[in-house]
């Protein structure tokens, strides 16, 4: 039961007048901080410069995330995709600003939502459910709602859309990008073209709740046999266009302290699933959940041990609507790549790159040695004998790879990385914050290893 929100919208900015003006209110003040970085930078040193051109991102990226959170729908997922690719593009300052845009979402009121579900479910379909008002959860498309079966009291999950946003999808992204050229948080041209496009597919996917569903028991289907993850029951009659109806699973988050109470055994058992779990997405389903983020798990923790006196604890898995597939081309150099930073074969991982077109010919002996360190840095964890154990919450090394990536954006000159590279990443990025939040002690490598014996092309 979700505690009730000190604020509500009351309804969301949907049509293209109200959400102009908000994006107005939002470019002009853009443009007036710019202008005042521009005539202060006639009286800077170059010392000065530096600083306050992260002053001026910082200020605008408040700017975007402060309004983005009441305007809700593709604006703001907008946001959140974009700090996808901040690590690779944007100071850190800027992006640490829009990455808050994953939790920024204030619930919309009951008589709006009540709306929505009147017109997508019908009397006689209402008239077996009983409910609840306050939501679950919230986000930037949608918000989520338990409802108790009468006749049974099965409880089900009712993720709501938004009235409105999937109409708003085109207009808002090109709206976000001549907002984001102006706030010089990305250059003009048609650099980021490939950038976009994916966004706007993404977000097209997402708003599809009739593909969700699918999604859902799709992977209910691929991890059947596998009793560690729990994969919430679709339920087709109650779901349509906007509406989407599964079985509510209850669990704890993450990062509570029932989790962080447990042995560290039990802590590692749910690390290794959620390991093995993106490496089976990538390798043998060749289908990535792109959004890794603590909202779409839920632990379920065994209140019994099994005969044999092992708890066998679960994760639950949420949102199948930014499901990503992976192109087998993409895959075959990804692999290369993967597996020459395990084994050490520089030359296998820089063919991988080449053939993912992560590096070029062209680039500079720098950002190629600086790129394959990159790559052996983040294998580290594999790279120990099997016996010996790697401590995920004592590791430093995500603070290492951030801070050499920055400097490889900075020998790339910015260029864009390939976008299935960048979801996979993210995920993978998701991965490694799971397991040091878990602090679970296990090595990945038999892990690796026996995934890329099986899919080899």
């Amino acid at each position: 039961m979700a505690k009730k929100s000190a604020s509500k919208l009351k309804a969301i900015r949907s049509s293209s007048l109200s959400r102009g003006f908000a994006l107005a209110k939002m470019t002009l003040s853009a443009g007036a901080q710019a202008a005042g970085h521009a005539v202060g930078n006639l009286f800077s040193d170059e010392s000065n410069k530096e600083d306050r051109v992260k002053a001026l991102l910082l200020s605008q990226t408040t700017l975007l995330a402060n309004e983005l959170g009441t305007l809700k729908g593709s604006l703001m997922k907008v946001g959140q995709m974009l700090s996808m690719f901040g690590e690779h593009l944007l100071p850190p300052e800027a992006n640490a600003v829009l990455k808050s845009l994953q939790s920024q979402s204030p619930p919309l009121e009951w008589k709006a939502i009540e709306k929505v579900i009147k017109r997508r479910l019908t009397a006689e379909q209402l008239a077996t459910l009983d409910i609840e008002r306050e939501p679950l959860a919230s986000a930037s498309l949608g918000q989520v709602h338990l409802a108790t079966r009468k006749s049974d009291g099965q409880k089900i999950a009712l993720k709501i859309q938004y009235p409105g946003v999937d109409q708003a999808i085109e207009t808002d992204i090109k709206a976000m990008r001549s907002l984001l050229s102006m706030t010089k948080l990305i250059p003009g041209g048609h650099k980021y073209d490939e950038l976009f496009k994916e966004v706007r597919e993404m977000l097209h996917r997402e708003v599809d709740y009739r593909r969700e569903l699918e999604s859902t028991l799709e992977f209910k289907e691929l991890l059947s046999d596998d009793p560690r993850f729990v994969i919430p029951t679709p339920f087709p009659e109650l779901s349509g266009k906007k509406i989407l109806a599964t079985s509510f699973e209850a669990g704890v988050s993450v990062d509570s302290a029932e989790v962080a109470a447990l042995s560290l055994e039990r802590r590692s058992a749910i690390g290794k699933a959620a390991y093995e779990l993106f490496l089976r997405e990538v390798f043998e389903f060749r289908k990535v959940q792109t959004d890794p983020h603590f909202g779409n798990y839920r632990i379920r923790i065994a209140e019994k041990p099994d005969r044999s006196g092992v708890f066998h604890d679960q994760m639950i898995l949420f949102d199948f609507g930014a499901i990503r597939d992976i192109p087998q081309g993409f895959l075959r150099g990804y692999r290369q790549m993967i597996e020459g930073a395990f084994t050490r074969d520089e030359a296998l991982l820089r063919k991988g790159a080449y053939e993912m077109e992560i590096l070029r010919e062209d680039d500079s002996q720098v950002a190629k040695q600086r790129f394959t360190e990159l790559c052996l840095m983040v294998m580290e964890p594999s790279r120990r004998p099997d016996e010996e154990a790697y401590a995920w919450g004592k590791s430093d090394l995500a603070a290492r790879a951030m801070s050499q990536g920055r400097k490889l954006a900075f020998d790339f000159k910015l260029r864009p990385p390939p976008r299935e590279s960048v979801f996979i990443d993210r995920k993978a990025g998701g991965v490694f914050i799971f397991l040091s939040v878990l602090k679970a002690e296990f090595n990945p490598a038999p892990l690796l290893r026996k995934h890329l014996e099986r899919n080899k092309f």
